[in-house]
């Protein structure tokens, strides 16, 4: 059960259809996922009006992975996104997955400027069956 979660903030992103369309997220995120070898259970994505008639509205979204999950809400009059990328196997290290994913999201949203945060998850655990038994009172 051990994952690396990713947690980026975007900031200075350019005026494009990623940030003010839930329809080009998510097959953006998609494609991104099953590109860097990761397998989509399920979505869900939705569109926020503007402020204003000026203004397109933000998007966000997530994928449910068989490995985790991707979580992206942009933010197109801030000029800014937000992502969470989690990914684990109980199996192997899926952390070069999580990566790609994360570096094919930064190549094609092109912000300015990047906050970004990674953490280790889990610890290593025995498989069940090489688990001690364990008394419970």
């Amino acid at each position: 059960m051990r994952g690396l979660h990713i947690f980026a903030d975007f900031y200075h992103c350019p005026k494009g259809k990623y940030m003010v369309s839930a329809k080009a997220l998510r097959q953006l995120c998609i494609r991104a996922s099953e590109g860097a070898g990761l397998t989509v259970l399920g979505d869900h994505f939705y569109q926020f009006n503007g402020f204003d008639a000026t203004q397109a509205g933000g998007a966000t979204g997530a994928l449910v992975l068989a490995e985790s999950h991707l979580a992206v809400h942009t933010w197109p009059e801030r000029d800014g996104a937000t992502l969470d990328i989690y990914v684990c196997n109980v199996t192997g290290d899926n952390s070069d997955k999580a990566e790609a994913l994360y570096a094919e999201l930064v190549r094609v949203i092109r912000p300015g400027d990047i906050m970004v945060e990674r953490v280790w998850r889990g610890k290593d655990v025995p498989v069940a069956d090489e688990a001690p038994t364990i008394a419970l009172p």
